[in-house]
Parts: structure tokens; sequence; C-alpha cells
């Protein structure tokens, strides 16, 4: 048997063995790695419940069963068709005292490789005006092995990248687009963010495609989507690299904007947020969702009055604006950060305590939780590796991510 049938198997084996464990919870039988709360349960709490301090911050959890994370949270039964009837958590890398896993998850499938970077301005980045953040990657096929062969303690090596100069402070990513990284950089004191192309192998050379908006720096970019079926790119720009210590004060609104790279084109298509982070679309490009952090406001403090919230667009089939702006849903902890979605339509986000988990209709129907901040997580074919800054985490659930290669 070769190296990677003898994985499998054992692979096969472990998910087996770890069915037959499976917790009932009423008429719901739930995975070993999860614990089902009925929403009903909750919704009079009395005016003597202690909750409402202890969840006065917007940072604390929701862990009613005050189960140890990592575990599960199973909010609607529809989460189990996510998730399988074997999903656990675990976590697959980690290097506490440096928060090395942030943001910008790339997943290279040809070689199974995903790509990362660090935290850009936070206290464990050890980075700002005068060092910049790094990229690294992990190899998913080292993980598969190290699981099959001890589950209970996994720490495979972190890879990290020697990236060109003009790379400061990466803080989104998606791809592989056209066989890259696709990347957007904050951009460190006077150096601009950008928009750059790098190639996942050595010697990672870069290819930089954006770094003004017709001779004016942006604030500092944060995430990046490519349109389904074409090559048009959709990025925010908010101000955390100011907020955060290591840009100058902005000088543009904190917007979204389309880029075409075959003609230069540069231009705003959404508007009126606090700190737009997170983009993305469904997988037949008529609807696009942007995440509001606003409540995070870095040297400025929290402001839980201020948006934790989705935002839903309709796209304009013909000038690619974002329309008819709605709220998809709000973040009950910390604020929704990066956002992912499966081929089922739902949709995922990095938040308080974890990745929370919304169906295509806005119902909070699962979470990650960590008890943790994370801001990013993405799919690969071992499950879902869920940033937590210090640590990665895999979550072997059966949902497939949508598509984000462009070829």
């Amino acid at each position: 048997m070769t190296k990677s049938a003898t994985v499998a198997a054992v692979a096969v084996a472990l998910a087996a063995a770890t069915y037959t464990v499976a917790t009932s919870s009423g008429d719901l039988t739930v995975p070993p790695g999860a614990v089902y709360i009925n929403p009903l349960t909750y919704n009079v709490l009395g005016p003597n419940s202690t909750w409402y301090a202890e969840r006065n911050l917007s940072t604390n959890g929701f862990n009613p069963t005050n189960t140890a994370p990592p575990f599960i949270q199973v909010f609607d039964p529809s989460f189990l068709t996510i998730l399988g009837p074997s999903a656990t958590i675990r976590p697959i890398a980690a290097n506490p005292g440096f928060a090395f896993a942030h943001e910008a998850p790339v997943y290279d499938r040809e070689n199974n490789l995903l790509f990362f970077s660090s935290n850009d301005g936070g206290p464990l980045g050890y980075n700002g005006w005068y060092n910049n953040s790094v990229v690294s990657y992990i190899n998913m096929t080292e993980v598969d092995e190290a699981i099959a062969a001890n589950p209970e303690d996994v720490n495979v090596q972190i890879v990290t990248l020697n990236l060109s100069d003009t790379v400061q402070m990466v803080n989104g990513g998606t791809g592989l687009y056209k066989g890259n990284l696709l990347l957007v950089t904050s951009g460190r004191a006077l150096l601009p963010p950008s928009v750059v192309l790098v190639n996942p192998n050595p010697p990672y050379n870069t290819t930089v495609l954006l770094d003004n908006f017709l001779g004016r720096q942006f604030n500092s970019l944060n995430d990046i989507k490519v349109l389904p079926g074409t090559d048009i790119m959709f990025f925010t720009d908010p101000t955390y690299g100011w907020l955060n210590g290591f840009r100058p004060e902005p000088m543009l609104p904190s917007q979204v904007y389309r880029f075409d790279p075959s003609t230069g084109q540069v231009r705003v298509v959404a508007d009126q947020f606090i700190h737009p982070n997170g983009v993305a679309f469904t997988a037949d490009g008529r609807t696009a969702f942007v995440t509001d952090t606003g409540i995070s406001g870095g040297f400025e403090g929290t402001d839980q009055t201020l948006p934790a919230t989705i935002y839903q667009y309709d796209v304009d089939p013909a000038t690619q604006s974002f329309m008819n702006r709605r709220v998809f849903a709000y973040a009950d902890s910390g604020v929704p950060d990066g956002i992912q979605l499966d081929t089922m339509g739902n949709i995922y986000s990095g938040c308080g305590e974890g990745t929370h988990v919304w169906n295509p209709e806005g119902t909070l129907i699962g979470k990650f939780y960590l008890n943790s901040t994370t801001a990013e997580m993405m799919f690969t074919k071992s499950g879902l590796v869920i940033l937590d800054e210090e640590t990665l985490y895999l979550a072997n659930i059966q949902a497939q991510g949508a598509n984000l290669y462009t070829l």
C-alpha cells in the first residue's frame, strides 16, 4: 500500500470510529466535536441573569453549555449537513507568542499548500512603522499524515516566504489567480498599499498591479476577491493602518473598489462604511457581501454601537457597482472580519470567539468556537482551516469551499 493510501485508510478508520461515539441531544444526533444549542432555551433570561454583565463586552463569547474549546456549536439542524457525521476541530500548528496566522489565506490546491499572513499591527505581530509582517504557508499533506499518525498531537512546520520589499503588511488574499497568489497589502509608513501577484513557488517573484488611486495612496487595503467568471478584482480599503500605528492619517474615505487589470481602470463601487473589511461573492457573481468592522477602532478603542455587520448587495450586471445594500447579519461576538462561502451558499466569517456560519437567508446556524478572535478561514481538501493568530485549527467538515481559482 502506498503512503497516501495508508493515510487515507487511517483517516477513514478514524472517521468511522468517531461516528460511533457521536452523542445525541433530543432527537438530534451531533458529531463528537459538537454540542447542540436550542435557541428557544435562551430566548428569555430574566432580570437576574448574570449573562448581561458577562456579555457586556462583544469579545465575550456565547457558550451557555460551558464546553471547553475548541468545539463546534450547532444552532440549527441544517448545520449538520455542513459538518458531516464525524466533524471535529483540532489544532494543527502553533507558535505561541507570535500571531503568525492572521489573514490572507490562499489555498494552492495543486500543491496542497495553504498560504497566510501574520497580524499586521497587532500586539503579537511584531511589526509596525519600522517592521513588516510575514507571509507563510503550511503543507496540508503533512497535516493529513500527522493526524493519521497521532491525531492528539499535531504541530506541523510553518514555512515563511522571503518576499520582495515591495510587499508591505499583507492583509488580504485570494486565488490562485492565473497561477499566482493575489494579495493586497496595507502598506507601511510612507510605503504605499498595493495589489500584488506573488508566484507561489520559489523564488516567489512579485508583480505590483496597483498602488494608487489616480495618484493618491490608498489608506490600508484589507481584503480582495475576484468576481466569478471574470478577471476583475474588488478590494476594501479601511483605515486600520493608521488606527494601528503603521500608516499616516488617511486621505480617502473607507470604500470598496473595483479594479480591471486589463484596462487599468479603478473606481469606487460602494461607500458609507466605518471600516469595510472582508468581501466575497456568491458563485453566480450576482450578490456581494462586505463586512463592516466599525466597532473595532484601533487606538480609538471599541464602540459597541458601531457596526459589526455583514452587508449584502446586488451586483449591477452592467456596471458591477454594488446596489441595494441591506443587512445580512450582525455578529454577536467581536466583528465579522474575513468572509468565505461554501458551495451551498452558506457564509463563514471570522468573529470574536471563532468562525460563525450563516445560511443564505442570514440565519446563524453554527459556530466553530475557539474562545479567541479569528479573522479568517479557508477551505482545503482536508477541511476548513481556521486562522487563530497563534494557532491554526482544522475542522474536518464535509462542506466544500466556493471556487476562488481564476484561470
